[in-house]
């Protein structure tokens, strides 16, 4: 875990939403993209309720989220000293009010030993068999990384009654996602995500309710490009993922 905290030179300055939410984020190392949007747009929150991002990096899930729904009481829980420090610079260029604490998940920090009407969260995910650049596998080595189970687990002790669990990962982890929302969390859904008409979905984003007895849920899945592949140099979003990804739109309708 790196002690310091970024200087400018190590920085892009990198816009979100069509430039409504302007970001610090590393150069080299993990650097948010589409997953904090979509996850910032599938969380249900409403104005004046709380929500806690575990694992907040850079701030772009919560910061996502509060230029969609305004008056939120944000919190913030990221290992790295250098990436809270980010996301409290990045909130308070933006003008969004958020706290945000230094510590493990396993091991909450006290400020955050309180119940909150959301947590999201976007868990570290490195596709099995998949190649990690000298970066990643420093980063890696930078962290504790706990399966999906721990982050399932944390959410639900911050979990208010009926309070809900936002979480994006990847498709493999939906057996240990699932397994582990019992017995404090029901009423879950999966939404997977495909990058075209046709192809398997790598990633998904959870739903759970904290006290939930309704039935489980597999939702259609979400496309995020048009057409079989890349053909130009131009993006290609479908109409849905482009009101998400440049316009701001949530996804919660898709959750009923």
């Amino acid at each position: 875990m790196s002690m310091k905290q970024f200087v400018v030179e190590e920085l892009s300055d990198d816009k979100f939403l069509c430039g409504r939410l302007q970001l610090w984020q590393p150069v080299k190392g993990y650097r948010a993209a589409t997953d904090a949007v979509l996850l910032a747009a599938a969380c249900g929150a409403k104005p004046g309720q709380s929500v806690l991002d575990l694992g907040c990096g850079a701030g772009a899930a919560s910061l996502c989220l509060a230029t969609r729904v305004p008056d939120l009481r944000l919190a913030g829980l990221e290992l790295q000293p250098g990436y809270a420090g980010l996301a409290r610079r990045n909130a308070e260029r933006n003008g969004i009010a958020m706290e945000v604490h230094e510590g493990d998940l396993t091991r909450m920090p006290d400020p955050l030993r309180r119940d909150f009407d959301h947590v999201i969260a976007n868990p570290p995910w490195y596709p099995a068999g998949g190649t990690v650049s000298p970066v990643e596998r420093r980063a890696m080595a930078m962290q504790v990384v706990l399966p999906v189970s721990e982050w399932v687990a944390a959410a639900a002790r911050r979990l208010a009654p009926g309070g809900w669990l936002t979480l994006i990962a990847g498709a493999d982890s939906v057996p240990e996602l699932l397994s582990a929302l019992a017995p404090k969390l029901g009423s879950a859904s999966i939404l997977p995500l495909a990058a075209r008409e046709g192809r398997e979905a790598l990633r998904v984003i959870l739903r759970a309710r904290k006290g939930g007895r309704a039935a489980f849920r597999l939702l259609p899945p979400l496309v995020i490009h048009e057409g079989a592949a890349h053909d130009r140099d131009r993006e290609s979003y479908t109409v849905e993922a482009n009101a998400i990804l440049r316009d701001g739109a949530g996804l919660p309708a898709r959750f009923g």
